[in-house]
């Protein structure tokens, strides 16, 4: 009991919330997985810190035995790699300041508007995500995460090759993100390479509960 107090201590305000609504903390599950969520720093699209007390990353129970899945799968391929999380659920009200700093731009494309419901990050069924070896350090991917731009699509990748925008390195290492992400029934979305949804946006509003 004394032991489990201890660990609950560690643990932030916005962590305990997560555990208390059902969520779970992917390295709980297998540790093995790296994470560095970026929207604890600074060096994100916004510019701002907006995870102030979370480090960890927390999905629903389903998405999170999915993403084990897809880091086994990657380990039997290229035992020298890791998955490496950049963000996973994420409260509605983050979503908020999110929005607040696209609306009205052109970047508002690349963010859920809360107001329709946000995206599947708010209900822990999406993931950010990228290859690392085993210091952490990300394999060539084309863009950083966070990239919003044409060259972070992934509908025309082969001409980003032929123009030289992405090497022909980080085509092959999209292609094997995704189809780790695909075997664990992840789907990819076109103009992220980095983002993976679990379920529909329809799926998830009519069977499972937004995070606040």
């Amino acid at each position: 009991m004394l032991a489990f107090y201890a660990e609950a201590q560690d643990l932030s305000h916005t962590a305990i919330k997560m555990q208390n609504e059902g969520y779970v903390n992917i390295q709980d599950l297998d540790s093995t997985i790296q994470v560095s969520l970026m929207y604890s720093r600074s060096d994100n699209f916004t510019g701002t810190v907006l995870y102030g007390d979370l480090s960890e990353a927390y999905l629903h129970p389903i998405a999170a035995k999915a993403i084990v899945k897809a880091q086994k799968r990657l380990k039997q391929l290229h035992p020298e790699l890791s998955l490496k999380i950049y963000d996973a659920a994420r409260p509605m009200h983050i979503q908020q300041k999110m929005w607040n700093k696209v609306k009205g731009t052109s970047k508002n494309i690349y963010v859920s508007n809360p107001a329709n419901g946000g995206g599947l990050h708010n209900y822990g069924l999406a993931v950010d995500v990228t290859i690392c070896n085993l210091k952490g350090d990300s394999i060539p991917m084309g863009t950083k995460i966070d990239f919003m731009g044409k060259a972070a699509h992934i509908d025309n990748e082969q001409h980003l090759v032929e123009t030289k925008v992405m090497t022909r390195e980080a085509l092959a290492n999209r292609l094997l993100l995704r189809e780790v992400m695909r075997y664990a029934g992840f789907r990819p979305l076109r103009s992220e390479w980095w983002h993976f949804n679990f379920r529909t946006r329809a799926q998830a509003r009519k069977y499972f509960k937004a995070i606040p």
